[in-house]
C-alpha cells in the first residue's frame, strides 16, 4: 500500500462522525420531504404557515412572502417538498454534498426568517439546522464515504 493510499484510508476513518451527521441530516430531510411530496394539501399548509407567521417574520423577507410566496403557494410547495427530498437523497449518497448543504442552509435560513425567531430562541430548530448545513458545506462532508469522493477527479465541481 502506498503512502498516499494509507493517508486516504486514515483520513476516511477519521471522518466517520461527519459522515454520520451528513447521513442523518439527509435521512431527516428525505423523510420530511417525502411526506410533503405525498401530501396533496401541502400547498394550503404552506400558505397557512406563511400567513400565520407574517406578523413575526423578519422585516426583510415579509414583502417577498406577501407578494411572491403566498400568491404562488403551489409553486413554492413544489419547490420546498421536492427540494427537501432531493437534498436528503444527495446528502445520504454524498453526491454534490457541498451544493446540497448550501441549498439546505438557504432553505432553512428562509424558514428561520419567515418564523422571525431569535438565534438563541429555544424553539428555533432552524438555527440548529442552519449551523449543521454550514458545517457540512465548509468541512466538505462529501470527502469521505461518498459518491463525491469517487467522482471528484472526473467532475471538478464535486471536489
Amino acid at each position: 500500500m502506498s503512502r498516499l493510499d494509507e493517508f486516504r484510508r486514515k483520513k476516511s476513518v477519521h471522518l466517520w462522525p461527519i459522515t454520520l451527521l451528513r447521513v442523518y441530516t439527509g435521512v431527516f430531510f428525505l423523510y420530511y420531504g417525502f411526506g410533503k411530496v405525498r401530501n396533496p394539501d401541502f400547498a394550503n399548509g404552506l400558505a397557512g404557515f406563511v400567513s400565520g407567521r407574517l406578523e413575526n417574520s423578519a422585516g426583510f423577507i415579509r414583502p417577498f412572502l406577501e407578494s411572491v410566496v403566498l400568491p404562488n403557494n403551489g409553486v413554492f410547495a413544489f419547490l420546498v417538498s421536492w427540494g427537501e427530498l432531493a437534498m436528503g437523497l444527495a446528502l445520504i449518497m454524498g453526491l454534490a454534498t457541498r451544493w446540497a448543504s448550501i441549498a439546505g442552509a438557504l432553505l432553512v435560513g428562509v424558514f428561520w426568517a419567515a418564523k422571525g425567531q431569535g438565534f438563541l430562541d429555544a424553539q428555533n430548530h432552524d438555527a440548529i439546522w442552519f449551523m449543521i448545513f454550514v458545517v457540512l458545506a465548509t468541512v466538505h462532508a462529501g470527502r469521505a464515504h461518498s459518491l463525491d469522493e469517487r467522482l471528484s477527479k472526473r467532475f471538478r465541481f464535486l471536489s
